[in-house]
């Protein structure tokens, strides 16, 4: 994939990236890979770029002071390399389960819960061939790495297009 000209520069946009899993099992690392190369990308000046072990409580603050937000971990079942881009909205229910360990859906509730905003989500799974001890990536989910790339700048791009051109203000409680 390519990405457009138009794509070359991504300023501060109220984007986090958040790049999860094991980076020390082979392709479960991808999302730790996808984040560091999103830091060190200049499209991505100014965008929050996290690198963690899982998705936990403490990230919900992050999470709602962003517009965008962008998920990046390992899937096992997708064949290798697959690529799988879904939006996440908050889980439903009555409350959000507490743990040290949060899903998505539920990480995007509890920022609603504790902060009063719910942000836009993604998650980008990418499909493994090896979550073997190992520090690097297999072939087939090294190749993909450009395209998940190609990816976040799109959805970053498309958010930084809808925002209200001129419009700026604050808010003070």
């Amino acid at each position: 994939m390519t990405v457009p000209a138009n794509l070359s520069s991504l300023a501060n946009l109220g984007s986090l990236v958040v790049g999860y899993g094991n980076p020390l099992r082979s392709d479960d690392g991808i999302g730790w890979v996808i984040a560091g190369r999103v830091a060190a990308d200049p499209r991505f000046a100014g965008i929050e770029v996290l690198q963690r072990h899982q998705l936990t409580p403490e990230l919900a603050l992050d999470v709602s002071r962003a517009d965008l937000v962008v998920l990046v971990d390992a899937r096992s079942g997708p064949p290798a390399g697959t690529i799988a881009v879904e939006r996440v909205d908050p889980a439903g229910g009555t409350g959000t389960t507490w743990s040290h360990h949060l899903g998505p859906p539920n990480l995007v509730a509890l920022a609603r819960e504790l902060y009063g905003r719910a942000p836009e989500v993604h998650v980008i799974g990418v499909g493994v061939a090896s979550l073997e001890v190992g520090e690097r990536l297999s072939p087939a989910v090294e190749r993909v790495v450009d395209d998940v790339m190609d990816v976040i700048a799109r959805l970053v791009h498309r958010t930084a297009a809808a925002e209200p051109q001129g419009v700026t203000g604050s808010s003070h409680a």
